[in-house]
């Protein structure tokens, strides 16, 4: 008679994770930012070389296309909307980058 085996654990455990990981919204985090550079010009509170994300947040709060205007601009770079110190272009951003880290900047408050 054939014994019966298990499946490992980790083949029980696998479908589990992804669901978690499927439902879990993807969002940018410090970690994010800091990995992009962003951190070398922006804090969350203070401005530095570029204005607060507090700040950014508080510009485009309401504003129906805000997310795609600020990857777009993080993508992009930006001239003249903050003062005379341009935004230089991260082209090394993906979009889906962009787009999460907008969307974190604009939950700073």
């Amino acid at each position: 008679m054939k014994k019966k085996t298990s499946p490992p654990l980790a083949a029980l455990a696998a479908p589990a994770v992804f669901c978690l990981l499927a439902a879990a919204p993807a969002q940018a985090d410090p970690a994010l930012a800091q990995s992009k550079a962003c951190m070398a010009c922006h804090t969350v509170d203070k401005k530095r070389v570029g204005p607060a994300f507090k700040d950014i947040a508080a510009r485009y709060a309401g504003q129906p296309n805000a997310s795609a205007q600020l990857a777009g601009k993080i993508r992009q770079g930006s001239r003249g909307a903050w003062g005379a110190v341009p935004m230089p272009a991260n082209p090394g951003v993906s979009e889906a980058d962009a787009k999460k880290l907008a969307d974190w900047v604009l939950q700073q408050k």
